[in-house]
């Protein structure tokens, strides 16, 4: 198979842009701590043995990003029927987003849905570049309220919501699509290790 023609000849900006990229996510993981995502994946490991839930919420490219990771740790996770973390994305349903947004506001969007589903002792984990969204700060404390263990995947300084969260997963980089690569590498590192580790949850 022949290879497309590129009509610009001139690649060198592209490539360098590409090396550019993958210099800077690659600095962003070699330096982390990654000592609360393991501390993550345990709560995650123990919330599927005791069928507790956890909720996932971000917006825009954030919030595609909690429907993703749903999917993997309601099946990728063990692929065996009956058994896998009761997952909730909280952007998946678009009638409930839309209306909520049209009757109690934007920023309650995630708040009211775990004002209804959440337990005590169940797991929030929010997905952030800025970590200031406001209905990202209203779920945590909703989240809170209601005794739920909280999580933030964040980028850029973390925002409010670092200082909010029970644990902050905070890579510092100021590039919002970097912090949303962050966001699904970090659950596919979870998703894998449950699954390796799934003997003991579903004993």
């Amino acid at each position: 198979m022949k290879q497309a023609i590129i009509k610009n000849t001139d690649t060198s900006s592209f490539i360098n842009h590409s090396a550019s990229y993958t210099k800077r996510l690659n600095a962003v993981m070699s330096a982390f701590d990654w000592t609360p995502v393991e501390l993550l994946a345990h709560d995650l490991l123990d919330a599927w043995k005791e069928g507790r839930q956890l909720f996932i919420c971000g917006n825009g490219g954030s919030a595609g990003n909690a429907i993703h990771i749903a999917n993997d740790f309601l099946y990728g996770i063990s692929k065996v029927e009956g058994s896998a973390l009761r997952v909730h994305a909280l952007p998946s349903n678009s009638a409930v987003l839309t209306c909520l947004a049209n009757d109690t506001g934007y920023d309650n969007i995630y708040a009211h849905q775990l004002s209804v589903m959440a337990n005590s002792g169940d797991i929030l984990l929010v997905l952030s570049g800025s970590g200031n969204s406001a209905n990202i700060v209203k779920a945590v404390e909703t989240a809170k309220n209601y005794g739920v263990k909280t999580y933030g995947i964040l980028g850029y300084s973390g925002g409010k919501t670092k200082d909010m969260v029970d644990v902050p997963i905070h890579f510092e980089i100021d590039d919002m699509q970097i912090s949303e690569d962050l966001q699904i590498i970090t659950a596919h590192m979870i998703m894998q290790w449950l699954y390796e580790n799934r003997n003991i949850a579903m004993r």
